[in-house]
């Protein structure tokens, strides 16, 4: 039972100093300490009701069949509905009798209007609640399994709550009707990790003899960006490890407060990434979704600190696992008060996220927490037990890669069964752990050995949501690369094909361009007819090899930059394969292999051609080109892209029958990506180079336009860099003429193009 004190008289004043010496003391007296917390530890049982999920229903008679039938899809048993002043003579209380008649075990949410909770100083406005929640005990109560009080209580703009004391007199009532009626009490429902608030809110209600059953949250790493982050926006996400607050030390961290107050349950009861957030950076938005999904619900049932969690809501545009097929986000938000679905059950769509939850649900409630076996974040594998299967669940984090045969002998992965995320049956021993969660399952009897000490791939990145096929890893010894195929044989193939000792030299006829790198066709294996496009350093000075030397070679650059553009929505001919010599140090032996792209027009012929007085080049016209061109660069940035060779010839056009065109990058090696939109001063680094063939009429135009979009002028300040880039590339060309006295002539210009250049960025600044 919980540790209520002996109830004291209520009084505002008393239980805001109450409420404030308990949410500081989290703070001073260190509470938030929990050494190795961030760790998962072994042992634990994980309920069989541990998944849960946020339901509603509409005015449509057909809905409430189709919500029971995705609730049976899903295999959950326990739901939760919000109920307000409206629900009982609406859909809600014909739906939350179909859930009752149908044996699903609901915690019912009962919500005031924001308007009513407002006024919760009066004493109509108490008994208009009072008869609400009496009222609706009366009709349910008994075959309910919970009822919750409390709606994002720490957000007074959503819930209505102006102040401590409107909340507490609607919990009191609500405490005693449930209370008369032996009715389990949920709340009080605090939002996101505010540890303070629950250490305040449990303080105020331990002193009224009001404690709840069961300690409620709504337990959000959203902002973490990926479930097993430290949440960066405590002290900053270069201070993150020294609090390590992700994902299983928050849970812990809520549990410890629900110990501290005798309550024996802590359940989350709605959690969710928002699919606008994801698609900010990320374009497979719905995959990501679905991968976070199934990492945060193994975590949560890692940590041991919370019994149940809620996933929700069920179905909306901007974070179901269905989707409602309006394209309009809830006109509020559904964490506060999910009364209702929207739109139109014909436009109604499943999501992947649904098949992944009901996957984990199949798998993991009800088994028993061993541990995790991966030394690093950047490489999960955790180990569950049931009576019948011993249960491994792995994945990386963004962009990472590890290898299997590093992790388990071939005998342990042979032996297998492999299920996919979302619950499909894997015929194939697969090559590499991805981000997007994989089970591997034996009989419960086999031990199987992990090496703990295996880690990602130190240089490869991957896309991991890239569909059509899988990554597959290579290392005869001597070489070591990467392709991606649709299966074993065709990755075979590849492999066999375009090993570097097959396409080492090419053919005069195959080569396109011979400079600084090598750039030749090679047969595709995959399609009779078909091209790929291989690429390798063919020379460096000699303080490029110094430099790349401690690089990874530029073939995992080029690799690593086309899947990370990919990721972002931007296109680069799709990367097939990438090797190198095995040690990794040969700065000249190594190749880039991805599709070709064909004999396409880039921006620097449509800048020429623009430059030179032609209103329209290839049928396209200058400012429709100049639009969709910017359109296509502002994502690029926005997205933290910082290409650093963005010349008009490395950007394609591909042009569409309709007037529309898309654009693809090609030499990807030198571009960096950035967790933030990017600065100006790297806008500008990037725009010199695309506007260098424009003159400056166009130049002004296109600038313009890009820096109209950011609510800036092309001043002063933003030409300097435009500037110095046209000195350094006059001087560069003068220096390649012929003779040394014309070298030495002009080498002032050159050195002063140098100077420009380092000063320009900083001039480019915004003022303080």
């Amino acid at each position: 039972m919980p540790n209520n004190k002996s109830p004291r008289s209520a009084s505002p004043l008393a239980d805001n100093i109450a409420f404030n010496r308990a949410a500081l003391g989290y703070f001073f007296k260190a509470q938030f300490r929990l050494p190795k917390g961030h760790r998962p530890s072994g042992g634990i049982r994980v309920p069989e009701d541990f998944s849960a999920i946020c339901v509603a229903s509409m005015d449509d008679p057909n809905s409430d069949a189709l919500m029971i039938e995705y609730l049976q899809r899903l295999g959950i048993r326990h739901v939760r509905l919000d109920y307000d002043y409206t629900a009982p003579d609406s859909h809600p209380a014909g739906f939350l009798e179909l859930l009752l008649a149908n044996s699903f075990r609901v915690l019912l949410r009962l919500v005031q209007p924001p308007h009513e909770a407002q006024q919760m100083d009066s004493p109509q406005a108490q008994e208009r609640w009072r008869h609400f929640v009496s009222a609706t005990l009366d009709r349910f109560g008994d075959r309910l399994e919970a009822v919750e009080i409390g709606n994002t209580v720490n957000r007074r703009s959503w819930s209505g709550y102006k102040t401590l004391e409107h909340f507490m007199a609607a919990w009191t009532i609500a405490h005693e009707e449930l209370r008369a009626r032996n009715i389990s009490l949920a709340g009080p429902n605090v939002s996101d990790f505010e540890p303070p608030y629950n250490a305040g809110f449990l303080s105020v209600m331990a002193g009224h003899g009001t404690l709840p059953d069961i300690h409620t949250d709504n337990l959000f790493v959203e902002r973490a960006i990926e479930p097993e982050n430290y949440d960066r926006k405590i002290l900053g996400p270069r201070l993150a490890w020294l609090h390590k607050l992700n994902l299983v030390k928050k849970a812990r961290l809520l549990g410890r407060i629900s110990q501290a107050h005798g309550i024996g349950k802590t359940w989350s009861t709605t959690a969710f990434w928002t699919l606008k957030r994801i698609g900010r950076r990320l374009v497979d938005n719905e995959q990501k979704q679905a991968d976070y999904l199934v990492r945060y619900m193994v975590l949560a049932a890692a940590s041991g600190g919370i019994e149940r969690a809620y996933w929700g809501p069920m179905v909306s545009q901007r974070e179901g696992l269905v989707d409602d097929g309006t394209g309009n986000a809830a006109p509020h938000e559904l964490v506060t008060f999910y009364g209702t679905n929207y739109g139109r059950l014909e436009d109604y769509r499943v999501r992947p996220a649904l098949d992944a939850y009901a996957c984990f649900n199949r798998l993991i409630p009800g088994s028993r927490y061993i541990g995790k076996l991966s030394a690093t974040r950047f490489l999960q594998v955790h180990e569950f037990e049931t009576a019948q299967h011993r249960i491994h669940v792995m994945w990386t984090t963004n962009t990472r890669a590890a290898d299997l045969r590093s992790l388990y002998s071939e005998e342990a992965l042979n032996g297998a069964e492999w299920i996919s995320r979302d619950g499909q049956p894997i015929a194939e021993v697969l090559s590499l752990v991805t981000e997007s969660p994989l089970y591997l399952r034996w009989p419960v009897a086999q031990k199987i050995a992990v090496d703990n000490g295996a880690a990602v791939f130190k240089d490869a990145l991957i896309h991991g949501n890239r569909t059509g096929g899988q990554y597959y890893h290579h290392n005869d010894g001597r070489w070591q690369g990467m392709v991606f195929a649709a299966n074993r044989a065709e990755a075979d193939s590849l492999i066999a094909t375009l090993h570097p000792e097959k396409i080492a030299t090419p053919a005069q006829p195959d080569l396109l361009r011979k400079s600084r790198n090598i750039i030749w066709t090679v047969d595709d294996p995959r399609r009779p007819g078909g091209l790929l496009v291989a690429k390798k350093p063919h020379k460096l000075k000699i303080n490029k090899k110094i430099n790349d030397y401690f690089k990874p070679s530029k073939a995992v650059r080029s690799w690593n930059g086309a899947c990370q553009l990919l990721r972002y929505g931007i296109h680069s001919p799709l990367p097939v394969a990438y090797f190198e010599r095995a040690d990794g140090k040969d700065t000249l032996n190594n190749w880039y292999i991805c599709e070709y792209a064909g004999d396409v027009p880039s921006v620097r012929d449509f800048f020429e051609a623009y430059a030179r007085g032609e209103a329209a080049y290839l049928g396209m016209g200058k400012k429709a080109f100049f639009d969709q061109l910017c359109t296509f660069l502002l994502r690029l940035h926005e997205v933290g892209t910082y290409f650093r060779d963005l010349t008009g010839g490395n950007i394609l056009v591909h042009l569409e029958d309709n007037g529309q065109m898309s654009f693809s990058l090609i030499d990807t090696a030198r571009a960096r990506f950035y967790a933030t939109n990017m600065p100006m001063t790297k806008r500008l680094s990037d725009l010199k180079r695309t506007c260098y063939k424009l003159d400056w009429d166009n130049r002004t135009e296109f600038m313009s336009l890009y820096l109209g979009a950011l609510k800036k002028r092309f001043s002063l300040r933003y030409r300097l860099p435009f500037h110095a880039f046209d000195l350094k590339m006059k001087a560069k060309r003068l220096l390649k003429g012929k003779g040394s006295k014309r070298a030495v002539a002009h080498g002032v210009v050159f050195h002063f193009a140098l100077c420009q250049e380092s000063v320009a960025p900083w001039l480019a600044m915004p003022l303080v």
